[in-house]
């Protein structure tokens, strides 16, 4: 089942009677930037916004919550957990955590040779943050400092 969610979130603020939700819109598209060496010899980082952590790490936080968790890429997938305020959206990854942390593919990928290499770390946040302040003073730089940290070629982002 598709769903629609701008449309279903703008539909719910004004059936609350709450002000209009303020989505952000781009003045420009974002700039392209070609890749520096090939797929084959790049170190991929993984972002994903689904909520996920592993077993014995933190949940998220329902409002706002711009922390980060880092996943080891060896985790087996038992062991992932989803905690994001779209709860609705979690039925199939609770299910098979695969469809949005796809870790053995990204694993299979490295092993193959069709990527240099995964980061050992996958990053994993909630993307359902309101305040757009908030995403880019906390949570991009965060997730900046720590894909240079693991020193990666370019980032794989699966949204949810």
């Amino acid at each position: 089942m598709s769903v629609r969610y701008i449309d279903a979130i703008t539909a719910r603020y004004e059936n609350l009677g709450y002000t209009p939700y303020r989505w952000v819109y781009a003045e420009d598209p974002p700039a392209f930037t070609p890749m520096a060496k090939p797929l084959a010899n790049s170190r991929i980082g993984v972002l994903t916004t689904s909520g996920a952590y592993a077993l014995g790490q933190t949940a998220f936080h329902y409002k706002d919550d711009t922390s980060v968790r880092a996943i080891p890429k060896t985790t087996p997938k038992q062991d992932i957990r989803f905690s994001h305020i779209t709860e609705n959206y979690l039925e199939d990854p609770r299910r098979d955590s695969e469809c949005v942390l796809p870790l053995t593919a990204l694993n299979r990928l490295e092993d193959d040779g069709f990527v240099g290499d995964v980061a050992d770390d996958t990053l994993s946040c909630m993307g359902g943050i309101y305040s757009q302040r908030r995403v880019r003073e906390e949570l991009i730089p965060d997730l900046a400092a720590r894909f240079e940290a693991q020193s990666v070629d370019a980032v794989f982002l699966i949204p949810m």
